[in-house]
């Protein structure tokens, strides 16, 4: 890490840190050209699991049952 952003860092609290992370997150999202384009194979995958969701929309589970099944909290 860059000796100067190292120092900087040492003199945030853990809820600046935090913040700061968030902050540069939300600056990557707003940034279009950080959006990364898709494989062919990575489209028709999600296409596939569209259809296929819109046909049986109550045969996939929640993300409650999958973090239970898991033993995760949200």
């Amino acid at each position: 890490m860059n000796p100067v952003i190292d120092s900087e860092l040492k003199k945030l609290s853990r809820a600046e840190k935090i913040q700061l992370v968030e902050d540069i997150w939300d600056a990557i999202a707003r940034d279009p050209a950080a959006v990364w384009p898709l494989t062919e194979a990575q489209r028709a995958e999600l296409e596939r699991r569209v259809v296929l969701h819109e046909r049986t929309p109550d045969e996939g589970k929640s993300l409650d049952q999958i973090f239970a099944r898991h033993n995760l909290a949200l």
